[in-house]
């Protein structure tokens, strides 16, 4: 690679190391006035953070960049894996004895907002640490979104050329476009989370839990103040986390289509079969889960809404144990947690259209075998998809079963059984939190695994969230030829 594009990849993952020395004073200021000296370890890490980043920002400025589609694939692994490592620091250096490798783990969770976490009597740590969690993920939503919506297509990783601003490259100012819509997502995303702040203090939340579950829910991190996560909320609170995980998990170009007044973003249809999808798994749970004695009718409804929802937008909060209620349930969970979000939210998951466009490929395969003679385009968002957009997705496909399978046979072979191996990678890798068993599921967390499988783990999030195929292609070696 070049040096002016080096140059430029420095300078930008130094700017975003600088946000989040600044964001490290939230956390420290809460400590502060609560009294714990952990903020002297928030004080410390931002103020070395701050001290790097302005040198490297100082050391790059002026200096002549270009950049190109290499260095953008480049840019996107190393800004998640440079900010990685600076959100584990506060972890690192806490008087709580965490290791390194639980540091890393946490806080590559955090920002990929999967929300397994390695810490366990959470509520037992100062507030200034459990904000930190909830500020990264939060931190982390947004900065999905925005690459979802601006860099991912612009990649054609995965068949995401579908989802480029509209007119953004015909557009006689497209800078001024894309500052438009950066203005307008980030005012969607403050927007929805004080909302979500608010309605859950109005159901009976502290501010200080509403705030950190607002920041998780509106990301689908689903990093909860408590071990039990929402298991001891009411039905209201549980209801106003129904709505917003939703609400994050479908695509943010709808919300800026509606404030624009542009119908031409309600296209893909994503929603529809988003929902359809939900309502489908929850009438399923509900006929066939093995619930409690005591439950009524509404307890169902709600648990098994509540559940599913938080699986498919793969938020990962739970409101029960629901492995508890029979084998069937395991078949419904495994479905829920492979499918994900819309493209262009914070949800993480195989994505929606994807879905979408591998199903209308088998109806129109189906449709040829019939008629031989028959040409039958596929079509998405009124669009007929091209040959390079069809290879992307099942390229995709075939990228994201082949590394589940890999992450599975290597958590096997650090001792841990299949279940726990085999639901631990698919979970890392859809960015949705919760596994199977009693070491991983809805009741555990991910502490008592071995070193290895954490570093397993923290890869597979890290391969999920940046599309998988954005981090292969940094291996093959025709990408580094000039």
């Amino acid at each position: 690679m070049n040096s002016p594009s080096s140059l430029l990849i420095i300078r930008i993952t130094a700017i975003f190391c600088l946000l989040l020395a600044v964001a490290l004073w939230i956390p420290l200021l809460v400590d502060l006035a609560d009294g714990n000296r952990d903020w002297e370890v928030f004080a410390v890490t931002s103020a070395l953070i701050s001290f790097l980043s302005v040198f490297m920002i100082v050391l790059t400025n002026g200096r002549e960049t270009s950049f190109n589609i290499r260095a953008a694939f480049i840019l996107v692994t190393v800004l998640w894996m440079a900010t990685s490592i600076v959100s584990a620091l506060p972890y690192l250096f806490s008087v709580y004895d965490i290791s390194f490798t639980d540091a890393v783990f946490e806080a590559v969770s955090g920002l990929t907002t999967t929300g397994s976490t390695v810490l366990s009597k959470i509520e037992t740590l100062p507030r200034g640490l459990l904000l930190w969690r909830s500020t990264t993920q939060w931190l982390g939503g947004i900065g999905i979104v925005a690459m979802g919506i601006f860099i991912m297509p612009l990649l054609r990783n995965g068949g995401m050329q579908f989802f480029k601003l509209e007119s953004s490259d015909r557009a006689d100012k497209p800078v001024a476009r894309i500052e438009t819509f950066s203005k307008l997502l980030v005012s969607i995303y403050l927007s929805l989370t004080a909302l979500n702040i608010i309605l859950y203090a109005m159901a009976g939340m502290t501010w200080f839990d509403a705030i950190n579950h607002a920041f998780t829910t509106i990301s689908s991190g689903g990093f909860s103040t408590r071990d039990a996560s929402m298991m001891e909320e009411n039905y209201l609170v549980l209801s106003i986390a129904i709505v917003f995980m939703l609400a994050a998990a479908l695509p943010f170009t709808l919300y800026m289509g509606l404030l624009l007044r542009s119908g031409g973003m309600w296209k893909d249809g994503q929603m529809t079969v988003l929902v359809s999808m939900i309502m489908i798994l929850t009438a399923l749970m509900v006929a066939f889960a093995e619930f409690p004695v005591s439950f009524r009718s509404p307890d169902k409804i709600i648990h098994s809404l509540f559940t599913v929802t938080s699986l498919v937008t793969t938020t990962g909060y739970a409101s029960i144990d629901h492995l508890t209620w029979g084998p069937a349930i395991l078949g419904i969970t495994l479905i829920a947690t492979f499918i994900g979000g819309a493209a262009g939210s914070t949800s993480g998951g195989f994505k929606t259209y994807r879905l979408m466009i591998l199903f209308k490929v088998i109806w129109v395969t189906l449709k040829e075998l019939r008629y031989p003679n028959g040409v039958f385009p596929v079509y998405f968002r009124g669009q007929q998809i091209g040959v390079n957009a069809l290879k992307a997705i099942l390229a995709f496909t075939a990228a994201f079963i082949l590394t589940l399978a890999l992450g599975t046979v290597g958590l096997t072979m650090t001792g841990l059984d299949f279940d726990t191996s085999f639901s631990g990678a698919l979970t890392a890798l859809a960015n949705v939190g919760p596994g199977w068993g009693p070491r991983i599921g809805p009741s555990g967390n991910f502490s008592e695994l071995p070193d290895v499988a954490k570093w397993i783990l923290t890869t597979l999030m890290l391969l999920g969230r940046l599309e998988i195929m954005t981090v292969f292609i940094l291996i093959t070696p025709t990408f580094w030829e000039n």
